[in-house]
């Protein structure tokens, strides 16, 4: 099984709201989403979860790309722009510091516009058990 695969067949949220892994490299990763109505909060506009989950399930890949089970302990969030209605959304995660315990990335969320609309910084940590994949794609 693929990390790929794994991760969207195990991220049940992500994948519960349309957010897509379209690509995984070791250290990089890029997800999209289309914003529908169930994605926009009470100002119209897409709510702040959809960014950050869209974010996540890239942070998870890269994170994860290199083998050992990695998991979350640290991330911010910044909003620049907000998306609307059929906005397609495409989070890119690039791994700012591989450390064999601790790994720092960043995640920039575009519209199909290429405007930039977040930054999401976080780091991880990473376990001594092996994440069961045999490929990333």
């Amino acid at each position: 099984m693929t990390l790929k695969e794994i991760l969207t067949d195990g991220d049940h949220f992500a994948s519960g709201i349309g957010a897509r892994l379209t690509t995984i490299e070791e250290g990089k990763a890029c997800a999209e989403l289309t914003v529908e109505e169930r994605h926009l909060n009470a100002a119209g506009v897409c709510q702040g979860g959809v960014y950050f989950t869209l974010a996540d399930i890239t942070f998870a890949a890269v994170t994860n790309s290199h083998g050992p089970v990695t998991v979350g302990i640290q991330n911010s969030i910044t909003f620049l722009k907000s998306a609307r209605l059929g906005d397609t959304l495409t989070a890119e995660t690039i791994e700012v510091y591989n450390h064999h315990r601790m790994p720092f990335c960043e995640t920039r969320v575009t519209n199909q516009n290429n405007e930039l609309l977040c930054i999401v910084t976080g780091s991880a940590y990473r376990k001594k058990e092996l994440f069961p994949f045999d490929s990333l794609m």
